[in-house]
């Protein structure tokens, strides 16, 4: 099987503060293909953002660092390919690939793009910043992006400012500025929040395409499982910081292992129970780095045993490319009766 585009190794993001250390990402591992979208999903405060800012080098330091792990980015053609470590490489050249051979979509548009430049101008200055082009050649780049996501009157619209767009639009500029240099990894943080449902089909129809026609990897962060089932190949789920399942997305929906991913399934409102309240998974989601041992979904979890609150458990292969997180699996816990 040819190797991943990108590859995520025992990636650990600490924030430092007044109260101390804190674990916001805990040695998390996955890997993205070429032409593969894989959906990143979790509870608000799950590490989800942290990791995609962790890849596209854009956590603030202070507080933040990676302090372990590593970010494997292979591109080029076959015969040239290039592997680089991103937590290693110089600031030089994290700036030569973000935007460019990385790019990414942000969760709010109006705070992304910046208010005081029009629309053509952001598009244009990611373009120039990459690629060795005239002013009148990016203009024309970023009229056909316009054009290439949908926005009409686009030759009109590239002289417009963001206060003057409504926010389905805003969002598609984002992927315009996103796709003008055609990545080879695009990671969409969120990619339609706030946004209305028919603008929301609209926008993944987009990615979509953009995804079959460029065969361009996408790194689909969400905590929305409907668009999980209509977009992804394959799922991972975080919680507290770490990998508790992933799989295809066939298997995680269908048979999903772990009791936190059963969890996050059960929640979702069902067509034939509408006279049910909807289950929601009691408690809330730890604070980073409050859990120093045992499983850190046992105070939440149904079904708890006495081990899950002594031992951190590990990742258990189940079947091809299906791993969990859970002590459920391991063949000596069997005959274990839960309570």
């Amino acid at each position: 099987m040819k190797k991943p585009v990108l590859e995520i190794n025992e990636l650990q993001t600490h924030f430092f503060t007044d109260r101390g250390e804190v674990p916001a990402v805990d040695n998390v591992s996955f890997a993205i293909h070429s032409g593969e979208v894989l959906g990143v999903v979790g509870e608000s405060g799950c590490g989800k953002s942290v990791t995609s800012l962790s890849v596209m080098g854009l956590i603030p330091k202070p507080p933040g660092k990676i302090v372990g792990g590593e970010i494997l980015f292979r591109h080029g053609k076959d015969g040239a390919e290039k592997t680089e470590n991103l937590v290693k490489v110089s600031k030089k050249r994290m700036r030569q690939i973000r935007g460019d051979q990385i790019a990414m979509i942000f969760q709010e548009p109006m705070t992304s793009l910046d208010p005081l430049y029009k629309i053509g101008h952001q598009i244009i200055e990611g373009v120039r910043n990459h690629r060795a082009v005239s002013k009148k050649e990016g203009r024309k780049i970023a009229v056909d992006m316009l054009e290439l996501v949908g926005i009409p009157r686009a030759k009109e619209i590239i002289d417009e400012y963001p206060h003057q767009l409504s926010g389905g639009m805003r969002q598609r500029v984002m992927i315009a500025i996103a796709m003008a240099c055609d990545p080879e990894v695009l990671i969409a943080d969120e990619p339609t929040t706030a946004l209305d449902v028919t603008i929301q089909a609209q926008i993944l129809e987009l990615m979509k395409k953009l995804n079959r026609e460029n065969g361009t990897a996408i790194m689909m962060i969400t905590h929305d499982l409907g668009v999980v089932a209509e977009m992804c190949d394959r799922v991972v789920v975080m919680y507290a910081g770490k990998v508790v399942e992933q799989g295809d997305v066939r298997t995680i929906l269908k048979t999903p292992k772990h009791p936190y991913t059963q969890g996050l399934i059960r929640s979702l409102p069902k067509m034939d129970q509408r006279d049910q309240r909807l289950y929601s998974i009691p408690g809330n989601v730890p604070k980073p780095g409050s859990i120093k041992n045992g499983c850190r979904f046992a105070a939440r979890c149904e079904k708890v045993f006495d081990r899950c609150y002594r031992e951190n458990p590990e990742l258990i292969e189940l079947k091809d490319g299906h791993t969990c997180r859970c002590f459920l699996y391991e063949k000596k816990e069997a005959e274990v009766s839960h309570v």
